[in-house]
């Protein structure tokens, strides 16, 4: 698998980070070995590096500053109908997971904090090697392909900002020192302003970015599809359905990718007699991770913090965060084969037997009564016994790989638009192809059914909360689901207390927070 090389940029201005009592390490961080600026000017190997730097960004998670790992997973899973909180009762409750889960409007939580900074850490370099791409005098091909890799990870993560926060600053430039508490930086732009910035980023990619499989793309690295992918689940988000379909039909058309016949193993680590495994046949976009990589080539907490948590202070596979919920478990259609490779479910004590739960690899866990939760999220598991192991003596750094984009999802967007734009026949199609696969029976291509098979098919990909957001039913869905949802607050999270202060109170909160 592919090294991310770590690339730290010689200037991280990160914004509203850095306006009061921020640690130097935001602002000025050492380049690794001899690599700098100049070099990433004229050098391709040190302007390929450079960009590294801000997949690097991808690793972010843990209980600091976060991108798509842990944090992430407990805004779009455990705020939808998904998953729950899990741990223990008390655990990361006030001020944490607890809160997103019961939709308690708290600004001072720090999950919403991590995000924000994670996020603009990874624009922050984003920006910066833009910056110096565009005055490179590498070869122009080559030039473009990395601007374009750039380009998607900062389109990649304003996707996520907005649809987390609605309107965030919009930084696409490395500010001058001076300019820094400028209100261009300290206040919100409008989400049409943000979704303007992630539709150009995106198109650039899609314009300048390699097929997979051709020359000038690398195992890990954003490709063509990866950009067109994402673009469409931009024009998705929007409504735009003609450009939904137009993307999705040019992935599905470069006969680059197809669906694991087995979706058990899709999220393992290691194929099976050449089936499934990590970067496997319907892998887009995934987060690179592996023995021989560096040590902060791994997403922290995300394979053990939703491992299963024993009582009594037995956590060996985790800390039993976002626990698949009871409506999810209740939700899979008989004979869905998606119902069990998604959910780990605990075994019952029987007759005052301990009757343990056997995984995929023959590891066993405990029965109910010495677990804290019935059921805990498969895609996130990292086995102990038969794939790599943790990459330090610290269990949280399991190299999971995090699954972002996959063709499944591409299928269901192409047959949403074609839905939506009244071609029944394609719509129905597609949406089969993905049902086949779970060993079910045909159905009909309406929206309605291809949102039911969006959940089936992308549970605990901590997507859902912001699916329903989209689809404009989370209220009635979250309302029925026990959660006391608001509308016109909830569908957003809360602007970050310490990003407020920060700006000096320029940067304004959300509606009800």
């Amino acid at each position: 698998m592919i090294r991310y090389t770590h690339y730290k940029l010689l200037v991280l201005a990160v914004p509203l980070l850095m306006v009061a009592g921020c640690s130097k390490k935001f602002l000025e961080i050492d380049p690794q070995g001899q690599l700098t600026e100049v070099q990433a000017l004229r050098d391709p190997e040190a302007a390929n590096q450079l960009v590294g730097g801000v997949y690097n960004t991808l690793y972010l998670g843990g209980f600091d500053n976060s991108t798509v790992g842990f944090q992430w997973a407990i805004l779009g899973d455990v705020a939808s109908d998904d998953s729950d909180k899990g741990s223990t009762p008390s655990d990361y409750d006030a001020g944490g997971a607890g809160d997103v889960d019961n939709f308690r409007p708290n600004p001072a939580n720090g999950i919403y904090n991590n995000i924000w900074n994670g996020h603009y850490l990874g624009i922050a370099r984003a920006n910066k090697a833009i910056d110096i791409l565009n005055s490179s005098t590498i070869e122009t091909t080559a030039k473009n392909r990395l601007l374009g890799e750039a380009r998607f990870l900062r389109g990649f993560y304003y996707f996520n900002l907005v649809r987390a926060f609605g309107g965030v600053p919009k930084v696409v430039r490395v500010p001058e020192p001076a300019e820094v508490n400028s209100d261009e930086f300290q206040t919100r732009a409008s989400v049409a302003d943000i979704y303007a910035v992630i539709l150009e980023d995106l198109q650039f990619a899609v314009d300048n970015l390699s097929v997979k499989g051709t020359a000038g793309t690398q195992l890990g690295r954003a490709t063509k599809g990866a950009a067109q992918s994402y673009l469409a689940k931009v024009y998705m988000y929007q409504k735009n359905w003609q450009k939904t379909l137009e993307l999705t039909q040019g992935v599905i058309n470069s006969n680059q990718y197809t669906l694991v016949p087995n979706y058990n193993l899709v999220f393992r680590e290691k194929a099976v007699s050449g089936v499934g495994g990590a970067n496997n046949s319907e892998s887009i976009f995934e987060v690179q991770t592996g023995l021989n990589v560096a040590e902060n080539a791994v997403s922290p907490l995300y394979s053990n913090g939703q491992g299963p948590r024993g009582r009594g202070g037995w956590n060996d596979l985790g800390f039993g965060f976002n626990s698949p919920s009871a409506d999810l478990a209740g939700f899979y259609e008989p004979g869905d084969t998606r119902r069990n490779a998604t959910i780990i479910f605990i075994n019952p004590t029987v007759a005052g037997r301990d009757n343990g739960t056997y995984l995929w690899d023959g590891f066993r866990l405990p029965s109910q009564d010495s677990v804290e939760n019935p059921r805990y999220n498969y895609k996130a598991y990292h086995s102990p016994l038969l794939e790599s192991g943790q990459l330090t003596s610290n269990k949280d750094t399991k190299p999971k790989n995090i699954r972002l984009m996959r063709y499944a999802e591409v299928l269901l967007m192409y047959a949403e638009a074609q839905a939506m734009l009244g071609n029944a026949a394609e719509a129905t199609a597609k949406l089969n192809m993905v049902r086949s696969r779970a060993n079910l029976p045909a159905s009909t291509g309406t929206q309605a059914n291809i949102w039911r098979e969006r959940r089936a098919e992308l549970a605990m990909e901590h997507d859902r909360f912001f699916d329903l957001v989209r689809q404009g039913r989370a209220g009635t869905v979250l309302r029925a689901h026990g959660k006391p949802f608001v509308d016109g607050r909830n569908e957003v999270f809360p602007i970050p207390n310490a990003q407020r202060d920060l700006s000096g109170g320029r940067l304004t909160q959300n509606n009800g927070y």
